[in-house]
């Protein structure tokens, strides 16, 4: 579908933020073996190029499970599976070698392109692979033994960190060396989630043959908090359980978000990442703060915010009753059991119009992107609604909305039903926004 100019202008425009936010940011990638056979594979090395571009940190995990089913089929050679992992024989690791040696020169040369007329035209990416994971054998499991099939002891993020630091992209298989000089096949998804724990990472970014995960009405989960993952996990299987199961571990060892996203989707990389709505399923580590929907027993600790502010006027007062009646229509930030922010959304449905309203934060936590993500969930809050357009009323912080995409309208340009209700001794400016 192409898009106009005013299209792209706009995109970009959107996207800038996301970009000054990923600067310097570390991302472990996971490129499943089906990942690396899609028709569309070469237009996710030109995303990544471009991430690299944006001084995104690049660690590329890559799977081989469809290549290497074939090379044993090719053989004849008999594979069993346990648990949705392979029994590797020392007759199947040599297919397993086969295989990721393979993928591994030839992501080496997609990443090494330069051609003039295409994307990755000047890239000069700088790839580097070695033995960064060390692994050890799964052992026997359930009686069974699986053999030269492994597991991560250790990834040397340190050696990793520095190759980053000095502007390399660096390449990780599904192969792991033990200190025994053994080598072992490993689950894609376990050397993903470890190096991006071990790195500390801002994202774990896992690609699947779906756009993202469903739940059991095949309704696609744009977003996911760690106990409602958990509760979908018992009810799905094969690979968007493993990319769940990963997505969960990544979370619990300190990846603030993990990403999945489907290789069919053309441009999902970069959707997911430069876009509000994304184009797959993210799930965020749960923390001790939380932007969450208020209920009644938060009336005390909104009064309590805002009650400075509307003592020096920057806030209409508001008395508990009104809170009490209204409070359906506010939004939290609780921290460890604090109330440290609030905003209201009221909707005008007749004029596709919502007024954001009460909009505050704590003084000891202002230095932050608190309001503004208080904002984002008004806005998508309001788009859920089919509302088109936010406005806001302040005395004392026009500026803050300006830089946000307000533009200041007329009193006379609200909702009627507002409109009966504006203070003329106030005198508030109005700001509007186009969702």
């Amino acid at each position: 579908m192409k898009i106009s100019s005013a299209e792209y202008v706009n995109f970009f425009r959107h996207s800038s933020p996301y970009i000054n936010t990923h600067r310097g940011s570390t991302f472990v990638i996971q490129l499943g073996g089906a990942t690396l056979a899609d028709e569309g594979f070469d237009n996710i090395i030109h995303d990544i190029a471009l991430l690299n571009s944006l001084g995104v940190r690049l660690v590329l995990v890559f799977g081989a499970r469809p290549q290497i089913e074939q090379r044993v089929n090719e053989r004849g050679i008999h594979c069993e599976f346990h648990d949705d992992l392979r029994l590797t024989s020392k007759e199947v690791l040599d297919s397993v070698k086969d295989a990721v040696g393979s993928l591994r020169i030839r992501i080496e040369a997609l990443l090494s392109m330069g051609l003039a007329n295409s994307p990755m035209h000047g890239a000069r990416i700088r790839v580097v692979s070695g033995n960064f994971v060390t692994a050890k054998p799964l052992g026997v499991v359930d009686g069974i033994d699986f053999q030269q099939t492994g597991e991560v002891r250790r990834v040397d993020h340190e050696a990793i960190s520095q190759l980053l630091d000095d502007g390399y992209v660096v390449l990780l298989s599904c192969l792991g060396s033990s200190p025994t000089g053994e080598v072992f096949n490993l689950p894609v998804e376990q050397v993903a989630t470890a190096t991006a724990a071990a790195l500390k990472a801002e994202k774990l970014i896992l690609y699947g043959s779906s756009d993202g995960i469903c739940n059991t009405s095949n309704e696609l989960q744009r977003q996911m908090r760690i106990h409602q993952a958990r509760t979908l996990l018992h009810d799905i299987e094969g690979e968007p359980r493993r990319l769940l199961r990963a997505a969960l571990d990544a979370c619990a060892s300190g990846v603030s978000r993990s990403h999945i996203i489907g290789h069919g989707t053309d441009g999902a990389l970069l959707q997911e990442l430069f876009t509000r709505d994304g184009a797959g399923t993210l799930v965020a580590k749960e923390g001790y703060e939380e932007i969450r929907q208020a209920n009644i027993e938060d009336v005390v600790g909104i009064l309590e915010l805002i009650q400075p502010l509307e003592e020096q006027g920057v806030l209409v007062r508001r008395s508990r009753k009104q809170l009490e009646r209204e409070i359906d229509l506010f939004t939290v930030v609780e921290r460890d059991g604090m109330i440290i922010g609030c905003a209201s959304l009221h909707p005008f449905t007749d004029a596709r119009r919502a007024e954001l309203a009460c909009v505050a934060i704590h003084p000891d936590y202002r230095k932050s992107n608190r309001g503004d993500l208080l904002l984002e969930n008004a806005e998508e809050f309001a788009r859920g609604k089919g509302i088109e357009h936010l406005f806001v009323l302040t005395t004392r912080t026009a500026h803050w909305f300006i830089e946000r995409g307000f533009r200041e309208i007329h009193v006379e340009q609200l909702p009627e039903a507002k409109k009966e209700l504006y203070n003329l001794q106030r005198n508030s400016k109005v700001f509007e926004k186009q969702l």
